[in-house]
């Protein structure tokens, strides 16, 4: 049976014409605020009231809630809209499926469910995708990776179980009225994350807020309350109970931001870190007595940002894990030499193994995990191109490596060189110049993205008189090694040398 709408007008809800001020001297003045929200929520709402209406005349309200309200207020609402209603699961489902085009419910045991719904923007037919949550409260047990889920009837219960306060108002809809029991608006335009109860009580609730805090300051470029820093160092311990799964997509979430590392360090500092990328915090290693070594955790943080500037098609997770993770080796294998040197041999490859091994225990993807692993192996082989003099064997083997992470691992590269010697990054930025220019000039001249052997298995058959089997292999990484020593070969050539080889096998 339909309840009795909730009635709009209490303390914390007014409307968008009477929003109140806050202090002149906040970052975002609030009348820029309220202007960015009006008219983002105009453009919305075609969709959003039509649906509003269809709650309405069943018994039931209905609130744009959490993101998609913060996102309205910063004038950057997308087509992903959350709302928030009291009605139940069932009832959101019989309102929801004669008006939407699609509908989904894999998430309708956490009280959401998932629509899909075309309208029109102006003159634009766009899709918007929408999940309307039922009023609900959740918390931990202590010891269980799930939340439990009880439904509430109440939109300040809600609210008040949410990350944060600027994740904490609402519109109610059709008419437009502002929820904002917890202060979010004045915590927006400051740019401060605060949690709408105590810290401690929320991340005791879910122990992933603390990595939303990180991702969110990175996300929004906002600071976090220090009441919310001092309960992220005493709970840090807490972040085991979360699945690897939902650590990983935060993570994701917080790399591929726009300020990644300022997210990172809040982990590093606030001890998170320590539990779910140990790798990240390893490398702050202790200097020698002489300084002679530079800070191997700051450095990378750095290449991280030099590698983000040089994307060209938006964000990428592999780049990004790549910069992060390349020198993560280095704890490993550093040496004190005895003229007082420091040394990291081979923590390139050392540093791929564990890149392997964290990204498998985050589970990601194995196709990720080989691409990011491969990065960090190959992160150092430039530096082998010393004063330009690469045979052009050395250049296919290079290219030949790389294969499809040429683009990246040319960028990965160029972003490794953090030093403040002008003279020396510039040697390092021109040597890097030559060897792309040579590998254009030999991808022109010999096609090096599709390396073969100048013979293939049938011919290479053939021409030994056998059949397929381990021989026909070992043949044709005899061809490859020829291939890219020499250039490419005539067909005869190939036999010639091919016939040679098979005589010295006997």
């Amino acid at each position: 049976m339909p309840r009795k709408p909730g009635r709009w007008g209490r303390p914390g809800h007014v409307p968008f014409s009477v929003v109140p001020n806050a202090n002149e001297e906040t970052p975002l003045a609030l009348s820029q605020v309220q202007r960015r929200a009006v008219s983002e929520l105009l453009r919305v709402s075609p969709v959003a009231d039509d649906l509003a209406r269809r709650f309405q005349e069943a018994g039931f309200t209905l609130a744009l809630v959490g993101g998609s309200v913060r996102d309205a207020l910063l004038g950057r609402l997308g087509n992903d809209l959350d709302f928030t209603t009291d009605a139940r699961p069932d009832d959101v489902l019989k309102i929801v499926r004669p008006w939407a085009d699609s509908v989904w419910e894999v998430g309708i045991a956490f009280g959401t469910v998932g629509v899909q719904k075309a309208g029109r923007v102006g003159d634009e037919r766009q899709d918007f995708q929408i999940e309307v949550t039922t009023y609900r409260s959740e918390a931990y047990d202590r010891t269980s990776r799930k939340p439990e889920v009880s439904y509430g009837d109440s939109i300040e219960d809600d609210l008040v179980r949410r990350d944060f306060t600027v994740n904490a108002m609402a519109v109610a809809l059709p008419q437009k009225e502002f929820i904002d029991p917890h202060g979010g608006l004045q915590d927006l335009a400051a740019g401060v994350l605060r949690t709408p109860g105590t810290p401690e009580a929320s991340f005791s609730d879910d122990p992933l807020r603390m990595l939303r805090a990180a991702r969110f300051a990175a996300q929004l470029d906002f600071e976090v309350a220090p009441d919310v820093v001092a309960a992220m160092k005493a709970m840090a311990e807490r972040i085991g109970i979360v699945s690897a799964e939902r650590v990983r997509e935060e993570l994701n979430k917080l790399i591929l931001s726009g300020h990644p590392r300022k997210g990172l360090a809040l982990l590093v500092d606030t001890g998170l870190a320590e539990r779910v990328l140990p790798e990240l915090p390893a490398l702050r290693l202790e200097s020698d007595e002489h300084h002679r070594h530079k800070d191997v955790y700051e450095h990378s943080l750095t290449v991280l940002e030099q590698a983000i500037d040089l994307e060209e098609k938006g964000p990428d997770l592999v780049l990004r894990l790549a910069a992060l993770l390349h020198d993560i080796g280095k704890p490993r294998t550093r040496r004190f030499e005895k003229d007082g040197g420091v040394s990291f041999h081979h923590h390139e490859v050392v540093g791929a193994k564990l890149t392997k091994k964290r990204m498998t225990e985050l589970k990601y993807s194995n196709e990720l995990v080989k691409d990011v692993s491969r990065l960090v192996e190959l992160h150092l082989r430039f530096h082998g191109y010393g004063t330009g003099e690469w045979t052009d064997s050395a250049v296919r083997r290079y290219v030949r490596d790389a294969g499809p992470l040429l683009d990246r691992l040319h960028k990965l590269t160029r972003s490794d060189c953090t030093t403040r010697n002008k003279r020396k990054a510039t040697a390092l930025s021109r040597a890097y110049d030559g060897l792309e220019e040579r590998i254009a000039q030999l991808q022109e001249q010999e096609e090096l993205d599709s390396i073969r052997p100048d013979l293939d298995g049938n011919q290479i058959m053939e021409t030994l008189g056998v059949g397929p089997g381990p021989v026909i292999g070992a043949a044709y990484k005899f061809l490859l090694e020829l291939r890219l020593e020499n250039g490419p070969m005539g067909r005869d050539e190939a036999v010639s040398a091919l016939k040679e080889w098979w005589s010295s096998q006997s």
